[in-house]
């Protein structure tokens, strides 16, 4: 068991240092704030790769998420499947009606294609949480991260 956790860790990351550095494009620093917590969601890095989604061309968006100590995110989903690793501090989330699991720094999550996050958030009071995303998703995709209108 251990060795397929390591071998899904060096997936995500050689996956991510792709994206960030053979033959990828670093996008300028692009920060967006989202939910009632005001996350902040860092844009590190965005490009078309050669698979398809749904017979689309597909791209992939990397992003830095850094929630304060306390923070939540409101309800939301994204157009694609994400894959995550926790870079710091401890991080709860629960998909759909599936109950809240909690991650610590170094742990990977899978996050299925528009599957609703009821719950994204920092449990800890006095340490700051930062996880590092890689979404797929279609070539024309304008906003990857989709508020859940009236379930704030």
């Amino acid at each position: 068991m251990k060795t397929i956790v390591a071998m899904s860790r060096t997936c995500l990351l050689l996956t991510v240092l792709t994206a960030l550095g053979v033959g990828g494009e670093i996008l300028a620093q692009h920060v967006q704030h989202t939910g009632q917590g005001q996350v902040k969601v860092t844009q590190l890095s965005q490009r078309d790769i050669i698979e398809k989604l749904d017979g689309k061309a597909a791209s992939e968006t990397v992003v830095e998420v850094t929630f304060e100590p306390g923070q939540k995110d409101s309800p939301h989903h994204h157009t694609g499947p994400v894959f995550g690793y926790v870079l710091e501090g401890e991080y709860e989330h629960a998909l759909d009606d599936e109950p809240v699991k909690k991650y610590r720094a170094g742990d990977t999550f899978y996050e299925p294609s528009g599957s609703v996050h009821r719950v994204a958030r920092n449990p800890s009071g006095k340490t700051r949480t930062r996880l590092l995303a890689v979404i797929l998703h279609s070539g024309d995709t304008k906003e990857t991260t989709v508020p859940e209108k009236g379930r704030e």
